[in-house]
């Protein structure tokens, strides 16, 4: 549940990006600056603060940083312009580093031979976070207004950092890690994250997947509720709910790489999640029609993310936060192009650019996904 409503945070705006920016009055371009800057400060946050999960207790900062995710969004929800709801924004994403901590400490606590339906079980809470985030945010601001859904959020977060110490169990006696400087820690993450090429490649795999995610939404959000397509935001939220497949397909999904291998499985994923995408244009016009291409890229979207972190969640224990650091650092440097993209494309090219940039994201997807399987394929056999 932590996971889920740490992780909302970033996803109410999708939905009701219209409402926000003609409440402020700044264009569907300029409004995409304030989920660019949330991610772009995560990856900072990612930086800076996740790699202290390899030295000090996960619960500690974990109680920590979301306390101050609290206090962030709080500040959202009182802004009364444009920059500072930008700059608490911001600020929030920086502080946004529980949900990729607590992967990590599960994986220090599961059997090998596990990991992927323990990854993917993890996912799916994310993505309920995601899913309530879309949903709810559509219906409450058409309802109540988009100020409303933020409230909703402060509410849910401080419920949260006081549920949590009851909520982690105790890590009993803490590993320090690493004793040297914390210069020397961060320095360290770029050092382990060049000598681990899974990493790397599962790295710029899921930033791609990450900017297709992202701008696909924004995207949508701006063409349902244009004069072309007429809808308001809760028809948006209501079609985020396709997201739903996720939690049940992400699970069986994970338990499938864990027989088979994750990068095959991700080139499977990467293969369906391609031929959905294509069918986004030519489904688009019709609100029933565009709801198979959503379906088919929510059902095996995130197994991209899970394999990719089953490739080096292997390695030894006293790395791995680092080497997450690394990896979701790239991930959210996608996220921050996809929203810099979604919003400005569409504003240039309309749906159809939308579509085209979807396409280009995931033929790169696909692509490197089966260079990936053929490595790994010809390493095993040369081993052999």
């Amino acid at each position: 549940m932590t996971v889920a409503v740490v992780t909302a945070n970033a996803y109410y705006i999708h939905p009701i990006v219209s409402e926000v920016a003609a409440d402020f009055g700044v264009s569907d371009a300029r409004i995409g600056i304030v989920p660019a800057l949330n991610q772009l400060a995560l990856v900072f946050g990612i930086l800076l603060l996740l790699p202290l999960g390899d030295r000090y207790s996960n619960k500690t900062l974990s109680l920590v940083f979301v306390g101050a995710q609290s206090v962030f969004m709080l500040g959202m929800a009182l802004a009364e312009s444009f920059t500072l709801f930008t700059l608490a924004s911001s600020a929030l994403g920086f502080v946004t580093i529980a949900p990729y901590l607590i992967p990590t400490f599960a994986s220090k606590r599961v059997a090998p031979e596990r990991l992927g339906q323990v990854m993917a079980l993890l996912t799916a809470g994310v993505i309920f976070g995601i899913l309530v985030a879309r949903v709810g945010a559509g219906i409450v601001a058409e309802n109540f207004g988009w100020r409303a859904v933020y409230w909703c959020a402060v509410v849910l977060m401080f419920g949260t950092t006081i549920c949590l110490p009851f909520a982690m169990r105790s890590e009993g006696r803490v590993n320090k890690g690493p004793s040297s400087s914390y210069s020397a820690l961060i320095l360290s993450v770029f050092t382990i994250a060049r000598s681990n090429r899974d990493m790397l490649i599962g790295g710029i795999i899921q930033a791609l997947n990450f900017a297709s995610f992202i701008a696909v939404w924004l995207g949508l959000a701006l063409y349902l509720t244009s004069d072309d397509m007429g809808y308001g935001v809760d028809t948006v939220g209501y079609l985020a709910g396709i997201a739903i497949v996720s939690i049940f397909a992400t699970p069986r999904l994970g338990k499938l790489a864990d027989r088979i291998g994750p990068r095959r499985a991700r080139m499977i994923a990467a293969i369906v999640q391609c031929a959905g995408i294509f069918l986004l244009y030519p489904l688009g016009g019709s609100i029933w029609l565009i709801i198979v291409p959503l379906f088919i890229v929510n059902a095996v979207g995130p197994t991209i993310d899970v394999t990719g972190r089953m490739t080096f969640l292997t390695e030894e224990p006293q790395i791995r936060t680092r080497l997450t650091t690394s990896y979701i650092m790239l991930m959210f440097i996608g996220g921050a192009v996809g929203s810099i993209l979604g919003t400005s494309v569409y504003d240039f090219a309309g749906w159809a650019g939308t579509c085209a940039l979807m396409a280009g994201f995931s033929i790169s997807v696909l692509g490197l996904s089966i260079a990936s399987y053929r490595d790994s394929a010809e390493s095993s056999r040369s081993n052999t």
